[in-house]
């Protein structure tokens, strides 16, 4: 499995959304997916589960597939927004993100077709993109703007800050800046 990479600045995330609405030729769903799952920072495997009752109440309760945990996430504004696109464009989906296809109907997009979309516009533009960007992108953001690497762990629902820290993938550049940004 090919190591996938945070995306750093708001520019980059705004060309990903950008590229994932061209080349889907005008269909928003993995620009939406792409935008919903920075907002939640979730596994894909766990918000493409999200149903759009569960959604439109603004407030998720999920059980995490990988690890049985329970997450309370409180939708903010951006992914209210999301959502209420969503719901207007798709008024009789049963999930958020579901296939707009007829002989998959009723069915949440795949995690595949996902990380495909995602792989093509990361190969286009020279990052490793995939399903995982997103929550790695949400911690990095968070770590850049001063959140503990603490609340940080909360909000991702690792097990500890080591962890944390690890996936976070702070680089050897940004550990020797340190010591010209602290001279003591």
């Amino acid at each position: 499995m090919e190591l996938v990479e945070a995306v750093k600045t708001a520019e980059e995330i705004e060309r990903i959304t950008r590229k994932l609405k061209f080349n889907a030729r005008g269909n928003t769903l993995y620009a939406d997916i792409w935008q919903f799952g920075l907002q939640v920072a979730l596994r894909i495997s766990d918000l493409l589960q999200i149903t759009m009752a569960e959604a439109m109440s603004g407030q998720l309760k999920v059980i995490e597939g990988k690890t049985g945990k329970t997450r309370s996430i409180k939708l903010n504004e951006k992914a209210r927004q999301i959502v209420a696109t969503r719901k207007q464009s798709h008024p009789d989906a049963t999930y958020l993100f579901e296939v707009d296809s007829n002989r998959a109907k009723g069915k949440p997009v795949s995690r595949v077709s996902v990380a495909k979309a995602f792989k093509a516009v990361g190969d286009e533009i020279g990052i490793n993109l995939g399903t995982h960007s997103m929550r790695k992108t949400r911690g990095w953001l968070m770590h850049q703007s001063g959140v503990s690497i603490e609340m940080i762990c909360k909000v991702l629902n690792h097990s500890s800050p080591a962890i944390t820290m690890f996936y976070l993938g702070i680089t050897q550049d940004e550990i020797d800046s340190t010591y010209d940004q602290f001279v003591i």
